[in-house]
């Protein structure tokens, strides 16, 4: 069955297609309950000798580094502020989006791993540097390169970590436009793109919410959002718009 959607923009017909995932946690070799591995533990990698650790554990990091003249050179401040804003920003939009989809798909759904992912999904900028980070100007084609590292950097962080598969593989890929099954994945990408257009950044002023959704709604025509997905952000903003009304009335 389709569903419409109409944002005083334009109408659109859509049909979700979606994957159950399995899912597992573990820590080295010993796998432990999922319910021992609460939503908040993630935030303790947040740490600066967690992450100093994990880096003289991991040759890999040092190759990516070196490979692309970047100093080992942890950014803590920008790491948290990062934690503190756009992350928790980032998870609170994902959990509208999962409440306003269809029953059938939501389901689907895994909001703990959404939940921890959008905490976690920005965690490798801590090794990129801060004048790239906090850049008034538009990047570099080379500068570009070395900020899309920080997905992978991320990953290689916390690979051993004992984060479930799933949480990781969100990490890494949660920039990853276009065609998945992967209904978490699709979940975090738009999170992060609307929240990312609608806060202040060094380099731009924060978009209005309608303003956020017209860019992103772009993108649903483009095939790099899921319709269905954007039309349950939609919903998302309109019910905290009305609630902000409410409140302020």
């Amino acid at each position: 069955m389709g569903i419409d959607f109409n944002f005083g923009l334009q109408s659109i017909n859509f049909r979700p297609k979606v994957q159950l995932n399995n899912h597992k946690i573990s820590f080295g070799n010993t796998i432990i309950p999922n319910d021992s591995f609460q939503r908040t533990s993630v935030e303790k990698f947040f740490d600066e000798n967690y992450i100093k650790t994990s880096i003289s554990q991991n040759q890999e990091i040092k190759n990516i580094l070196n490979k692309h003249n970047i100093p080992l050179k942890l950014n803590m401040e920008e790491l948290k502020d990062i934690q503190s804003h756009h992350c928790k920003d980032t998870q609170e939009i994902a959990s509208g989006i999962v409440k306003n989809l269809p029953p059938a798909l939501k389901q689907n759904a895994n909001i703990r791993y959404i939940k921890d992912a959008a905490i976690l999904h920005d965690f490798g900028k801590v090794l990129i540097p801060a004048q790239i980070l906090n850049k008034k100007g538009s990047l570099t084609p080379q500068e570009h390169e070395i900020m899309d590292l920080h997905t992978t950097l991320g990953y290689e962080l916390l690979k051993n970590s004992g984060i479930d598969n799933e949480i990781l593989n969100l990490v890494k890929n949660h920039h990853k436009d276009g065609f998945t099954t992967n209904i978490n994945q699709k979940i975090l990408n738009i999170a992060d793109k609307y929240s990312a257009l609608t806060e202040n950044r060094v380099y731009k002023t924060a978009y209005t919410p309608k303003q956020a959704l017209t860019i992103l709604l772009k993108e649903v025509q483009q095939g790099n959002i899921d319709p269905v997905i954007f039309n349950a952000l939609v919903k998302s903003v309109s019910d905290t718009s009305a609630n902000n009304k409410l409140h302020t009335s």
